[in-house]
C-alpha cells in the first residue's frame, strides 16, 4: 500500500493513503468519491465509482479473483458481491472468451446473452453480438429498446417486425421463450400496419384499425393484401378529409400499379372513416 499526505490543489483532492486498484476523485461540488479499475491483457478497465475506498478496493480485488478463477461463472454471482452484476459478465466474457464490450455480453458457441440481470436473460444470434456490444438495452414493461441516434429503438425491429407489433398476434416466438430474439425463434405473421388476423363466427379475417383519438375500424377484408391496400385508402381519406397526422403507408410487393388500383377502387371503407372530420 503506497501512503501519501497532503492535498491535490489543482483538483482539491486529499492526498490520502492509496490502495491498489483505488483511484480518489472530486465532484463537482467537492464530494470525494473512489473510482475501482483494473488492467487485464494490457486493457485499462473500470470497475465503477464508489462512496468509500474499501468498497472500491473490494471490486478491485474480486474483479482480480474473477479473472485468475476460472471455476467462477455467471452462476456464481451473489447480491453481496462488491462488484456490479454487469462488469461480472464483462469481465467472466473477456477472460473465457477475449472479447471485451461494456455491456453485459458473454458469448456461446451458437449464441451469446445479454444478462439483463442474474435472472432476466435475453438469447441473441452470433451476428447480432456487433450491435449489442455497442448498443445497451434498456426495459419498458415487455419492451426492450436501445438509443441511436438520440431515438429509442425498438430491437424487434431489427427482425423486420414493426415497433407496435403485438407479440402472439403479429409475431411469435416460435419455441415460447420471449426472451430468445435468435431469428429462427421469430415468426412475423403480420407484416402491414394496421392489419391483423382475427377469427369472427368461426371464419377468419383480416381487420384493418387506424389509430386517430383510439383505434377505428376500417373494415374486414378476405385477403392479407386487400387488408393493407385498405389501410393505405384509410389514410388518403383521413388527409383528403383534413386530418395532417402523419400515418405510415403499406407497401405490397409483386403487385402491378394497375391491379393495385384495381383493388384500391373496390374496397369498402366504413364510414367511421369516409365520414371522420377533425
Amino acid at each position: 500500500m503506497e501512503k501519501s499526505s497532503g492535498i491535490d490543489k489543482q483538483n482539491n483532492i486529499p492526498n490520502l493513503p492509496r490502495l491498489e486498484g483505488v483511484c480518489p476523485a472530486a465532484k463537482k461540488n467537492g464530494e470525494l468519491y473512489y473510482r475501482a479499475s483494473l488492467t487485464y491483457r494490457c486493457k485499462h478497465i473500470s470497475l465503477g465509482s464508489f462512496s468509500c475506498a474499501q468498497d472500491a478496493h473490494a471490486a478491485y480485488m474480486e474483479g482480480i479473483r474473477l479473472l485468475q478463477t476460472p471455476e467462477m461463472t455467471v452462476n456464481s454471482y451473489h447480491s453481496s458481491s462488491p462488484l456490479p452484476f454487469d462488469k461480472w459478465v464483462t469481465l467472466l466474457n473477456f477472460r473465457d472468451n477475449g472479447v471485451y464490450s461494456g455491456n453485459p455480453i458473454y458469448i456461446y458457441k451458437k449464441f451469446f446473452c445479454y444478462y439483463l440481470s442474474p435472472s432476466h436473460i435475453l438469447k441473441f444470434d452470433p451476428d447480432d453480438l456487433f450491435y449489442y456490444a455497442t448498443h445497451k438495452i434498456m426495459q419498458r414493461g415487455r419492451h426492450y429498446f436501445v438509443a441511436d441516434h438520440g431515438s429509442q429503438i425498438s430491437i424487434v425491429t431489427r427482425y423486420g417486425i414493426k415497433p407496435y407489433a403485438r407479440e402472439g398476434r403479429d409475431f411469435r416466438f416460435i419455441n415460447g421463450d420471449t426472451n430468445d430474439f435468435r431469428r429462427e425463434n421469430l415468426e412475423i405473421l403480420n407484416i402491414y400496419h394496421g392489419v391483423s388476423l382475427e377469427q369472427k363466427n368461426g371464419q377468419y379475417h383480416y381487420t384493418v384499425r387506424i389509430h386517430i383519438k383510439g383505434n377505428y375500424l376500417v373494415g374486414r377484408y378476405p385477403t392479407e393484401t386487400e387488408a393493407a391496400i385498405a389501410y393505405n385508402k384509410a389514410v388518403d381519406i383521413l388527409k383528403k378529409n383534413g386530418l395532417s397526422k402523419n400515418f405510415p403507408q403499406n407497401y405490397i410487393e409483386d403487385l402491378s400499379p394497375r391491379k393495385y388500383a384495381e383493388i384500391y377502387s373496390n374496397l369498402y371503407i366504413s364510414p367511421h372513416i369516409t365520414e371522420y372530420r377533425p
